[in-house]
């Protein structure tokens, strides 16, 4: 597979991500959209490893913290998603207006 194959899947994978970040309703169907997107960035950060510095292993570490970085921004998310549940007894984004300062 060439480079091009790995970056058309990264740019549909985005594509849908923020489909769904734009298009849903449901506070988790907008969480899984940016999870999406993150895992778009980072299929593109290891395709151009592969590609160009192979015998580098720094981009695998980076890889790691940004698994790491969006796994923490599901938790976080997920914990606000279920307090607003509980605070409004709804997920729906637009349904949830009073929280505008």
């Amino acid at each position: 597979m060439q480079l091009t194959h790995y970056l058309v899947l990264s740019a549909l994978l985005f594509g849908i991500g923020a489909y769904a970040v734009i298009t849903r309703r449901n506070a988790i169907a907008i969480l899984m959209g940016v999870e999406l997107m993150l895992n778009a960035g980072n299929l593109n950060f290891l395709a151009f490893w592969r590609f160009l510095h192979p015998g580098s292993m720094e981009p695998q570490v980076f890889v790691l913290v940004g698994l790491t970085v969006a796994a923490a921004d599901a938790a976080v998310g997920l914990a606000v998603v279920l307090n607003v549940y509980r605070s409004f007894g709804t997920i729906e984004a637009q349904r949830v207006d009073t929280l505008k300062g």
